[in-house]
């Protein structure tokens, strides 16, 4: 792996940021936000590492399905509490509150998604 900027990857990255905070900011749905919005996040982690690393598609793909899935395993022993910041929007935000069994099966179609098309 080394450092190789990609314009197009931080471009894509950048775009698919700008709907996560749409989709948080203004969808308070049922599927939209919780699936789409996890679908895509682990594809804005995918483009997002390719913007700064010259790294095979598969292997990012893997560590980014890797780490959505010690994130989500970490939800279910309530991380953010046992951290004392279970007051922190952010924390939450980023750590996630509750696990969810359907959300590793939506990293996994976002890994491969981002694998797929993304290259």
């Amino acid at each position: 792996m080394r450092l190789a900027f990609s314009r197009r990857h931080f471009v894509i990255a950048v775009l698919i940021f700008v709907v996560e905070v749409l989709i948080a900011r203004f969808v308070h749905d049922a599927f939209v936000r919780p699936f789409v919005g996890d679908l895509l996040v682990v594809v804005l982690l995918y483009v997002l590492l390719k913007s700064f690393f010259a790294i095979s598609p598969a292997k990012v793909a893997i560590v980014v399905f890797v780490f959505a899935c010690v994130i989500e395993t970490l939800q279910y022993f309530h991380l953010p509490t046992l951290l004392g910041l279970a007051h922190h929007r952010l924390a939450m935000i980023v750590l996630g509150a509750t696990f969810d069994v359907k959300d590793l099966l939506t990293y996994a179609m976002g890994g491969f998604i981002a694998y797929r098309f993304v290259k």
